[in-house]
């Protein structure tokens, strides 16, 4: 039995439908999956009853940007509890941060001579919580752009002129928030963050695991972290991150997690409770 703990839908920036990501995780013989959109939980409840069509485990989830130190990261929150007041709340406010950095990215780029409107973007995106994936497809769609590729090389990267700054909360502050909820908060790809000085503090503060298991992770890298979450005693995680077509070839499937740790991950949620 497999799992992929992180997986992305049309409710944030990815392009499959929660009843199309169901039905690869069946199709690829997965027997659990997380949902983990940025930002939001609005597909979990779809994503919860596709699974129980097809026979599969699911497992509320989401993905925080957060800060630490000065620099970026992203926190995995799993197994809370979808109705908590302040969860939906700081939601709400990070889906209108990320609106509002929509529409700066559009004034900039309106500043490179590019006639795009952010009504279009934000028609394109159809949900509420809105990234530079949908900028990049009105790019294309307007012709700007051959592809999402080209859009965020030439214009939406870090450093390109329609780079825009997301605001964050602190990773504290995020843990803290996926714990009130009686949740588990986990640190996403960090082979990718290299960012392996933060994990000490991050557990001082009440980091509960590390996505040890990811699509960009080397072989050594997935070994690093194991030993790291080892030595730390934390929860051990792992998904593909697919966006759907978003980034060529879907990734579910890509990332198998052993069911083992969907098990002990369910252990701790249920003490938080």
């Amino acid at each position: 039995m497999f799992a992929d703990l992180h997986l992305h839908t049309h409710f944030s920036d990815g392009t499959f439908s929660p009843e199309e990501v169901a039905e690869r995780a069946r199709e690829v013989g997965l027997s659990a999956l997380a949902l983990t959109d940025h930002d939001t939980v609005d597909g979990c409840q779809r994503m919860e009853a596709a699974c129980v069509q097809k026979g599969i485990e699911f497992i509320p989830g989401c993905e925080f940007t957060v800060e630490q130190g000065g620099h970026e990261l992203h926190l995995l929150g799993y197994c809370f509890n979808l109705e908590d007041a302040e969860l939906q709340a700081t939601l709400l406010k990070y889906q209108e941060v990320r609106r509002n950095r929509v529409h700066e990215m559009v004034v900039r780029l309106n500043g490179q001579g590019i006639p795009l409107k952010v009504e279009r973007v934000l028609e394109l995106a159809d949900c509420e919580a809105p990234g530079r994936p949908h900028v990049g497809r009105a790019l294309v769609e307007g012709g700007h752009c051959y592809n999402l590729d080209e859009a965020f090389r030439r214009y939406l990267k870090k450093g390109r002129p329609a780079w825009t700054p997301k605001a964050k909360m602190s990773a504290v502050e995020a843990i803290e928030l996926i714990h009130g909820a009686g949740g588990i908060a986990v640190m996403a790809h960090p082979g990718i963050t290299r960012m392996n000085e933060v994990i000490p503090d991050l557990v001082t503060v009440g980091l509960d695991g590390l996505e040890c298991f990811y699509t960009r992770h080397s072989t050594a890298m997935t070994e690093h972290y194991l030993m790291c979450a080892e030595r730390h005693g934390l929860l051990v995680t792992g998904g593909s991150d697919c966006h759907g077509d978003n980034k060529g070839e879907p990734l579910i499937g890509g990332v198998k997690l052993p069911y083992e740790f969907v098990e002990k991950l369910k252990s701790a949620a249920s003490v938080m409770v």
